[in-house]
Formats: structure tokens, sequence, C-alpha cells
């Protein structure tokens, strides 16, 4: 069965204190830099897998899209969503390892945060690849895999609680990791650099951007601990054209 870890209560109502649950875009310490490589959204048919809230969705429905539809597996993401975005937003629940859309479906497709909770990112660049239309963009950001590999997705403390470093081990066993998010055990799998860009490459696409996001220099004035963001990536973001 595929993971449906937002659908657990606690862990829901963890998520949804979250700044980036209860501000929307604005408490996305990545959201700048997406939005930097985002593409034209008027008159285009947008897709964006894992849409969660639905904010991106939103989002693309205010900057012009023609048509917007959002897939998520959790069913109180959907709800919410629901409540808090456009009506006219099409949202489907749905694992997007089952996506199966027609080929020419849609312009563009994006996804926030959510493929590194799939194991095969082949299977979902595929599946993008064959709903895109011709010069489509794909776009999308994921757990950096240096903060993916080790699996515990925390820092090594000293005696006193303060940090040493940052863990980064089995870099090139990808696969299957017990990570803890919101203080909840959370499954997540673990795949390098060289697996996201290759899959897109061999899968048809080209690759546009490439970026690791940092913190905003605000972000690292007002919130307590934001430096330590600027000693190892967290996320990373690629944009790309199926040829």
């Amino acid at each position: 069965m595929k993971q449906n870890k937002y659908d657990d209560k606690i862990f829901f109502e963890k998520y949804s204190k979250m700044d980036r649950s209860t501000k929307g875009l604005a408490g996305a310490g990545e959201w700048k830099t997406l939005e930097s490589m985002l593409p034209e959204f008027k008159d285009k048919r947008v897709l964006d897998l894992g849409c969660g809230f639905g904010w991106h969705c939103q989002y693309a429905m205010e900057h012009g899209a023609k048509t917007v539809t959002g897939v998520d597996i959790s069913q109180k993401m959907l709800m919410t969503a629901r409540e808090k975005t456009n009506h006219k937003i099409c949202y489907i629940q749905m694992p997007i390892e089952d996506i199966s859309f027609d080929e020419n479906t849609f312009d563009i497709v994006m996804s926030s945060l959510a493929f590194h909770y799939i194991e095969s990112f082949q299977l979902i660049a595929d599946k993008v690849f064959h709903c895109l239309a011709d010069g489509g963009d794909f776009i999308f950001s994921v757990e950096h895999p240096v903060f993916t590999a080790y699996g515990s997705q925390d820092w090594y403390y000293d005696e006193y609680g303060n940090i040493l470093h940052f863990p980064v081990d089995n870099y090139f066993f990808e696969g299957k990791r017990d990570a803890n998010f919101l203080g909840e055990k959370v499954i997540k799998y673990h795949k390098t650099l060289t697996t996201y860009l290759n899959g897109l490459i061999q899968g048809g696409f080209e690759v546009t951007g490439v970026v690791e996001p940092q913190p905003s220099e605000d972000l690292i004035r007002t919130v307590e601990g934001m430096e330590h963001e600027l000693r190892r990536p967290m996320m990373l973001i690629i944009s790309a054209k199926k040829k």
C-alpha cells in the first residue's frame, strides 16, 4: 500500500500548524526561488502532483492558467484545498504513481516536495513525459540528496545540545529511509542527484535549471536557527522541458 501519512490525524494536525500550511506560499522558505523558475501560466493547462493544500494550484489559476488539476493521495489535504482555494481547480485523490492521463493533456506539470515519498523517480518522469505536450514544462522541488542520504534528517549534537554537523552517509545506496519529520516516523526514498538528472535526460527532457535554494537574508535574520540552513542543502529544484 502506498504511504498516506498526511491522513494520519496527529501528523496532519502537526503539519497544519507549520508556516507553509498557515501562511501559504509566503511561509515556504524556498518559494521565491521556485517562483523565479516557473514558466508563464497564461492560457496553460496545469497539473500539480502532490498538491497538498493547493497553494501552487491557486497561484497558477491567479496567473491566468486555462485549467488547473491537483493530484494528492491525502483526503484531508484535498478537503482543506477545496476550502481554501478556487472552486474551479479540479482536485483528484490519487497516489502520484497511479496517474494515467492521456497524451498532450497538460502544458505544465509541477510538484513541490513530493517525489521523495515515491520509490521510483523514473516512473514519474515517464508518466509526466506521456501527459505533457511537446515543449511543455516540468518543474519540481524535492528534498536534496544530501539531506535524504543518511535517513535521520537531523543534526549531530554535542553533550550540550549544540549542533556539530549534519550526517551524510550511504549516499549511493538509494532506497527507503525511516525519517523523522515533525516528531513522527515517515518513510522517504533517497535518490542521488544523478538519478534525478539522468532520469530527465534519458526520459526525453532537456534540463533548463538546477538550483539548491538558500534561505533569504530576511529569514536568517528573523527565524531562530535559520543560519544553520547554510551549512548543508535541504532542497533541490529542477526545471526541464519536454523535447
